[in-house]
């Protein structure tokens, strides 16, 4: 496949994620708590790596390790700060019933631009390698699992049908394909290599602001010892994919 056919192909299937949301409804809440916070901790294993092992490195590769470089990478971390202390939203990593106060439609809006950004991301990281668009494209899939659990959920609280729920999260997932889409075609015109350390930001921010904060609580030492080794796991993928595309 070429660079936009990959593009594409990825953010679609990112986009179809937004479905994995409908087995809320026929596992057992028992098991869903069980599973949802290791998969939290996999997918900040994942983010981390892949902003750590991968995303980093290739945009010191591709734009030296410059300064300029460093203050993407915090503008990126910024930005989502910047969006949880004006739109007040986070992302919701808990079970159906565990919902206090749902906010459908500011968790929809907020999810899009996540997206959109998360689709520029993508592409960014595309048009500078293949190879650095697969890992990003697999460390922003091990996240939106968990994430797409916790919106459904959210809907569902706030009393909108299954097959509403279903469509508006997906139409919602398909903003990142207009964000990819933008990415790529501005990229003949400018150098959008920024992208990827912005990106890296991004990935550091959620990982370190949501997820985390969500699994070190526990006072349970088989609990936070299953967390870790998630966590790890989620590195470890990361670090074995980039070994293999080296």
């Amino acid at each position: 496949m070429n660079t936009l056919e990959w593009i594409l192909f990825s953010t679609f299937t990112m986009s179809l994620f937004s479905f994995v949301g409908v087995f809320t409804l026929v596992l057992k809440e028992d098991l869903l708590k069980k599973i949802i916070l290791p998969l939290v901790s996999l997918s900040a294993g994942a983010l981390l790596g892949g902003a750590f092992l991968h995303m980093i490195p290739e945009a010191v590769e591709a734009m030296g390790n410059s300064q300029s470089l460093w203050l993407w990478v915090i503008a990126g971390f910024s930005m989502f700060f910047l969006m949880e202390q004006f739109i007040h939203w986070h992302h919701c990593h808990r079970t159906p019933h565990e919902h206090k106060t749902p906010v459908t439609y500011l968790i929809l809006i907020a999810d899009g631009l996540h997206n959109f950004i998360g689709g520029l991301a993508i592409a960014g990281a595309f048009l500078v390698d293949i190879r650095v668009g697969v890992v990003t494209w697999l460390a922003c899939a091990a996240h939106e699992i968990p994430q797409e659990f916790g919106d459904f959920g959210v809907l569902i609280h706030g009393g909108w049908s299954k097959k509403k729920a279903l469509w508006f999260n997906f139409i919602s997932g398909l903003t990142m394909m207009v964000g990819a889409l933008i990415a790529y075609y501005f990229s003949g015109s400018y150098d959008i290599r920024f992208l990827l350390p912005f990106a890296a930001g991004n990935f550091i921010y959620i990982a370190a602001s949501d997820l985390i904060p969500e699994v070190k609580h526990s006072q349970n030492i088989k609990t936070n010892i299953v967390h870790f080794v998630s966590f790890a796991v989620g590195v470890a993928l990361i670090f074995i994919v980039r070994i293999i595309f080296e």
